[in-house]
């Protein structure tokens, strides 16, 4: 399944280069998730919890930069991970690169993402709603970062255990199907509207 999404941000490229590129900062906007360590300079494994109402799943991984173009402000991201219980996995190819516009920056990202288990069964409609939501979370928060007067880098989570509130995939799933029926109830009031 192929994802794209545009944001901008009122800071300059390289404020948001240095933070796209910082794994601890990125994971620091995504609610559930933690670097565990630093294998090299482009490769990282983490965690991430994800809550389903009273279910909570957590996934391990890998993420690797495959390619950091500062000069076209490129990356590449690649990522893989396991359902610390066996119950399935991801695997995400992802692009990004920055544009600088009005004194701030455009940020666009293309992700290619295959999962399987128990996400896979929500459908792709669900999951490109779940995934937009997700994206806005983590645009308000890190522009809430970027404008911030410092930016530290968090620390890496002790153990490899995420130290943020699980994502909470039901309150984003019932956004997600409010904007699903919506959808379906616009295009039934169009063809009805066709027929009259």
């Amino acid at each position: 399944m192929k994802i794209e999404q545009t944001l901008s941000l009122n800071a300059p490229p390289e404020r948001v280069w240095a933070f796209l590129t910082d794994p601890y900062q990125v994971a620091s906007c995504l609610p559930g998730a933690a670097i565990a360590e630093k294998v090299d300079d482009r490769t990282y494994l983490g965690t991430i919890t994800v809550k389903v109402g009273p279910v909570a799943a957590s996934y391990k991984g890998t993420i690797r930069f495959e390619r950091l173009d500062h000069k076209r402000w490129e990356a590449e991201l690649v990522g893989q991970g396991q359902d610390v219980k066996g119950k399935g996995g991801a695997e995400m190819r992802m692009q990004s690169r920055l544009h600088p516009k009005d004194g701030g920056t455009e940020v666009t990202v293309a992700s290619e993402v295959k999962i399987s288990g128990i996400l896979a069964q929500m459908g792709r409609g669900m999951i490109e709603s779940v995934s937009n939501q997700i994206f806005e979370q983590f645009a308000a928060a890190m522009q809430q970062k970027l404008e911030a007067a410092f930016v530290s880098s968090p620390k890496p989570a002790q153990n490899g255990e995420p130290d943020a509130e699980p994502l909470d995939a039901l309150s984003l799933g019932a956004k997600a199907m409010a904007q699903a029926m919506r959808r379906a109830v616009r295009r039934l009031l169009g063809k009805e509207g066709e027929r009259k």
